[in-house]
């Protein structure tokens, strides 16, 4: 094969408050950077999203050439052919990438968190990504989130969950019914395909919510990450 390991993904990182027992790592849309995702939060947030017992992780991704922009470079998860989502998926990408994530996750394990410790989500592009990494191959984690996202109609991760029978992770996900990049229906098609393979989804609706993230449902975010990722009680010894 002779394929050079992938190097690190570099990552913006917003520390706990106190112990650390839980990861969350948020996946940016196409174009950004981790650094770009946490301070476009922060903004709406007038903070950056922080947690007692839980380490944030932005990772960027590697600059590739993008199809949709005619082949110039961007930091983008994976490469499509279109954004629409009647396409075949550009798996060889989106494959390697997961590869590429998972180095991530397996540093959060060597750390001493447990995979269902771990939540995992994105926007736009990175909410793809993460329902890819966690539906394919890390069924172990705590839950996915995906802001403003979708997956292509007969998605890998579909053909997946048809031949699985053990428990998945929930998804959250979000989408605003005025989003003229990622239409309404292909996440709602989305969150109905993964429903009727098994999965426990659910899906927040923002009326006049164009492409973009807002305060209300950034902070119902935060609500579920906490419900995913309680804080352990300390061990009695």
């Amino acid at each position: 094969l002779g394929m050079a390991a992938p190097a690190a993904l570099q990552r913006s990182v917003v520390s706990p408050a106190g112990r650390h027992t839980a990861s969350l790592i948020f996946l940016h849309g196409s174009g950004d950077t981790g650094q770009g995702a946490r301070a476009w939060i922060k903004q709406i947030l007038n903070q950056d999203m922080a947690f007692q017992h839980i380490k944030v992780i932005y990772p960027t991704a590697p600059a590739r050439p993008y199809t949709p922009m005619k082949g110039a470079f961007s930091n983008v998860w994976f490469d499509r052919y279109k954004i629409c989502n009647d396409v075949p998926e550009h798996i060889e990408s989106i494959d390697s990438m997961c590869r590429g994530l998972t180095d991530l996750i397996n540093d959060e394990v060597r750390n001493g968190i447990a995979k269902n410790r771990i939540l995992i989500g994105g926007f736009s592009m990175g909410g793809g990504m993460a329902m890819h990494l966690a539906y394919r191959f890390h069924q172990d984690l705590a839950g996915v989130f995906a802001l403003s996202s979708f997956l292509n109609k007969d998605s890998a991760v579909y053909q997946a969950l048809k031949r699985n029978d053990s428990a998945l992770p929930e998804l959250f996900q979000c989408h605003g019914t005025a989003d003229e990049l990622v239409l309404y229906s292909w996440g709602e098609e989305t969150n109905k395909m993964l429903k009727s393979l098994g999965v426990s989804a659910s899906l927040h609706t923002f009326p006049d919510l164009n492409h973009e993230l807002n305060r209300t449902e950034i902070e119902k975010l935060k609500s579920w990450i906490v419900k995913k990722l309680p804080v352990e009680a300390p061990k009695a010894n």
